[in-house]
């Protein structure tokens, strides 16, 4: 089962997700984000993958539509946490280019 906890302080939402992230996961995941971020409308995304422990293309594409819907509202995103495996992919990915996404 998927878990992702949504908070905000300020100006900034964090997503913590705990969980894997696949085809089954990444559709609920990204539904909470979204009316989050439309209904928050946030400076600030930042998506917590300290306790992911798999993941893939799915995740790649979740990041990269909650940057495409973040910018929209002119928030940024930030990816903290990432293990090296899934670092490894996002690198592969190439994602680590897009202007609204930072990775630490």
């Amino acid at each position: 089962m998927a878990t992702a906890t949504l908070s905000k302080k300020g100006n900034t939402l964090t997503v913590r997700l705990e969980c894997e992230i696949d085809h089954h996961t990444a559709k609920d995941i990204r539904e909470r984000i979204d009316r989050s971020l439309d209904s928050e409308r946030p400076g600030e995304l930042i998506l917590d993958f300290s306790k992911v422990s798999f993941m893939d293309s799915s995740g790649i594409g979740l990041i990269i539509g909650r940057v495409e819907r973040a910018s929209s509202i002119g928030a940024a995103v930030t990816v903290t946490g990432a293990s090296g495996m899934i670092r490894k992919l996002l690198s592969m990915s190439g994602i680590e280019k897009l202007k609204s996404l930072r990775i630490v």
